[in-house]
Formats: C-alpha cells, sequence, structure tokens
C-alpha cells in the first residue's frame, strides 16, 4: 500500500501575531518533492484560520491560553493562534489513518505550539512515527528532541536525507512511474488562499551578524526569472491575485533576477500585487528598479535600515548607509511610493545600542517621510551576535527559547527605560498614522 503521509504546520504561541502572508514555504517544498514519489500526502496547516483584511493579510483567530512559567512574568496575554484545537482533532480523524507525521517549526519562541500539536497527533493517531523539521528543530536539535514529543529532529534544508529518515521507519518510498513532482499549489493542500509565497532565491549571500540565514540555507541558490514567471502564470490561473516575496535577497544581481522576471510580468499585463515583508537590500534600487516595481504592482515594500550609526553599519556587514538608503526612498518616491507602501525597518535593543542611536535612526526616517517599522533585536542560536553574548555572560547558551522572544528579550537586556521604549512606539505609530 502507498503511505498515507501527513504535512502539519503547528500553532502559533506568542504575545502577538498578525498574518502578513504567511505559509509554510519550507513544509510546501517537502510536499512538493514527495509528490515525485509514490504516497498520499495531506496537509494540516494549524495557523490557517484568520480574518482577510486588505491584501490578503489579517488577523489570526487566538484563543489565551495559560503561560509557561519562565514568561509569568510579562504582563501580558499569552495565545495560541490558528484552528482550535478540537478543529484539529477532528481533522486528523477525517483525513486519517496515517502511517507517518512530518511537522515544521518557524520561530524558535513558538516551540510550544510544535509540542502542543504533536501531543494532540499522539492523543488522536498513537504512536505514529513523527519526523520535526524547520528552523526550530534546525537550531535546537537537542532541545526539540527533549520537548517537542517527535520521534526524529531532522536537521537543515531539505534533501534526499529525507528518504532515509522515512527509511528508519520501515517505509519503503518510490519514484512514480510515471510523472515528476508537482509544484505544491498543484496538490490541492488549501482549499482556497487569497494570496502565495514567491520565492527567487534561497540562501542569502550575505552574513549579518544577527542573521541565521546561513545556518538555515548555506548555499545562495536562485531560480530563474522563467521558472518563477511561470509560477505566477499558474498561480494567476487560480484566481491568485496577491504574492509575497520570501527571498532574504530579492534585489541582489537585479539585472539576471528580478529585473526580466518583472519585464516579463509587465509584457503579460497581470494585474496582480507584490509584498516584499523582508528587508530589501536599499542600495540595489536603483531607476529602473523602482519604476519597474511600480508598474508591475508592488504595495507593500520594507528597506533594511536597521541602524544610521556608520560603526554599525559597517559591524553588521556594510550593506547599506544612509547616503545609499535616502537615494533609494528618492527613487521609490519619485515614482509614486508613499509611507502607505514603502518602509523601513529600524532595529533596536542591539548589544551595545544607546537609546540616542535609536532615536537619530526615527529622526532620519522621519524627515524622508518613511513609514518606520521597529524590530526589536533578539538573539538568534549560532549567529555571531549571538556567541558574542554568550561570551560576554549576558546570556547562556542554554537558555530556554522563550526568552529569546523579540519583545521578551528587549525587556528583559536592552537596558531601556520601559517608558521610553513605550513613548516611543506611540509616538512612531502616530508619526506612521499622518
Amino acid at each position: 500500500m502507498r503511505p498515507r503521509i501527513l504535512l502539519v504546520n503547528p500553532w502559533i504561541y506568542d504575545f502577538a501575531a498578525y498574518n502578513f502572508w504567511a505559509r509554510p514555504l519550507g513544509l510546501l517544498r517537502v510536499a512538493e518533492y514527495l509528490s515525485g514519489f509514490d504516497v498520499d500526502i495531506s496537509l494540516i496547516d494549524c495557523t490557517d484560520a484568520y480574518t482577510p483584511r486588505r491584501y490578503g493579510t489579517g488577523r489570526f483567530r487566538a484563543e489565551e491560553v495559560e503561560k509557561p512559567d519562565v514568561l509569568r512574568g510579562v504582563g501580558r496575554r499569552y495565545k495560541r493562534y490558528g484552528i482550535g484545537v478540537d478543529d484539529f482533532a477532528r481533522s486528523l480523524r477525517e483525513q486519517g489513518p496515517f502511517d507517518c507525521v512530518l511537522a515544521t517549526s518557524l520561530m524558535t519562541y513558538w516551540y510550544p505550539g510544535v509540542a502542543g500539536a504533536i501531543g494532540v497527533i499522539r492523543e488522536v493517531l498513537g504512536d505514529i512515527p513523527v519526523v520535526l523539521g524547520g528552523i526550530y528543530a534546525t537550531l535546537y536539535p537537542e532541545h526539540a528532541l527533549m520537548h517537542s514529543g517527535a520521534d526524529f529532529i531532522y536537521r537543515g534544508a531539505l534533501s534526499r536525507n529525507l528518504l532515509f529518515v522515512l527509511s528508519t521507519f520501515g517505509f519503503r518510498i518510490k519514484k512514480k512511474k510515471r510523472g515528476g513532482p508537482l509544484p505544491y499549489y498543484r496538490l490541492g493542500l488549501y482549499r482556497h488562499s487569497p494570496f502565495a509565497p514567491l520565492q527567487m532565491s534561497s540562501g542569502c549571500p550575505c552574513s549579518c551578524p544577527y542573521c541565521a540565514s546561513t545556518l538555515l540555507s548555506p548555499f545562495y541558490q536562485r531560480r530563474s526569472p522563467g521558472e518563477v514567471v511561470q509560477e505566477i502564470e499558474d498561480l494567476y490561473g487560480m484566481g491568485v491575485r496577491e504574492y509575497a516575496f520570501y527571498d532574504d535577497a530579492l534585489l541582489l544581481d537585479a539585472d539576471t533576477s528580478i529585473v526580466p522576471l518583472l519585464e516579463r510580468v509587465k509584457e503579460r499585463g497581470l494585474a496582480l500585487n507584490f509584498h516584499c515583508p523582508n528587508g530589501l537590500h536599499a542600495r540595489c534600487i536603483d531607476g529602473r528598479v523602482a519604476r519597474l516595481m511600480r508598474e508591475t504592482g508592488f504595495r507593500t515594500l520594507r528597506l533594511s535600515l536597521e541602524t544610521v550609526d556608520e560603526e554599525r553599519q559597517r559591524a553588521t556587514g556594510s550593506k547599506i548607509n544612509c547616503r545609499d538608503f535616502e537615494k533609494a526612498m528618492r527613487l521609490l518616491q519619485a515614482e509614486g511610493f508613499g509611507k502607505r507602501e514603502s518602509g523601513a525597518y529600524l532595529m533596536y535593543g542591539l548589544p551595545g545600542q544607546e537609546w540616542r542611536e535609536v532615536e537619530e535612526g526615527i529622526g532620519f526616517l522621519q524627515s524622508l517621510g518613511v513609514r518606520i517599522h521597529l524590530a526589536e533585536f533578539s538573539p538568534i542560536r549560532g549567529t555571531l551576535l549571538w556567541d558574542e553574548l554568550v561570551q560576554k555572560g549576558v546570556i547562556d547558551d542554554g537558555i530556554d527559547p522563550l526568552l529569546t522572544n523579540n519583545s521578551v528579550f528587549s525587556a528583559l537586556y536592552s537596558g531601556y527605560d520601559p517608558g521610553a521604549v513605550q513613548r516611543m512606539k506611540v509616538e512612531v505609530r502616530k508619526y506612521n498614522a499622518r
């Protein structure tokens, strides 16, 4: 008999969450890969429960849950975001039985959602093999093995190693005799989706000291513009109009990647909207790129600034300086991108970052008329800044991942006055609303 494999995207457990075009793209790539073999594939996305709003984003359904002990002192409500527990259990019963479960994991501090989902799987499906992959599994394999309830922790990117892992549970998976793998959107995994993730490249050639991209995807690989255009056309034919780029370095080598892609989209006259929730490299934006973005329907742009301090800009990879950032913003504004569409990420709480530096960053962005997206720093295990904090004794390498939640870590370790932080957030909200 054909093995029946269930893919699961667990719940989010956090103090706040909003669906900004979120899909478990890594898990969907697993589905694509397995579709080339003689198996049956099903998906339950525990986060696929939200109220759609502008451009397909929306509020997740949420239910307050008890805080873990380590978060008791945080004066905010802790919630489970996504479908109800009973709904998940019902889906397991209705879609089952299954032979194996492959679960993913995203933010490391969402691991209670992983453990909760696997717990329900055990209650409903019994002693079924569960393999856990994804970001949390890759960065915290020992912790995941101890706390998730999974039988096997799969580290790193998708490869043929997955077949070996499945074979250890007794599954001999054979390739299909006819046809190859199918794109995830042809597998009927979602009943309906108002948006779709896009990815022109995986990995990132930059090595920012706070980023884990190279730990998760060690090699920078690009897809051909033609391949991505075909994906867009397929999805467009299925009624999808909102597209979110998941790339870490979307604009690098623009002449051979994003430019030919957008030129082909323009030629086809597709009426769609593009969104870039990940930070863009401002230095890569020239007049042609800005113009093509406007002509092809970009509605959400987020540029990476992080800081206005020149020394810190150099220390974090020299990928941007204030002069190049201002030039990029002026080019975008000349093409009609306003504050509602274009914004910048400004980090605070970085090791050694004084409050004055944060205030200067806010003033700089306000002077340019740019929407401000505050980003609280939290360390990621395995990065240079993580190692620096461990060496200085600020944190322990065995710190509970829950304490690396950005809002929690910043409050505990930044040294900033809580009142000043709150006033800053209010000021930025008022500025953005004007």
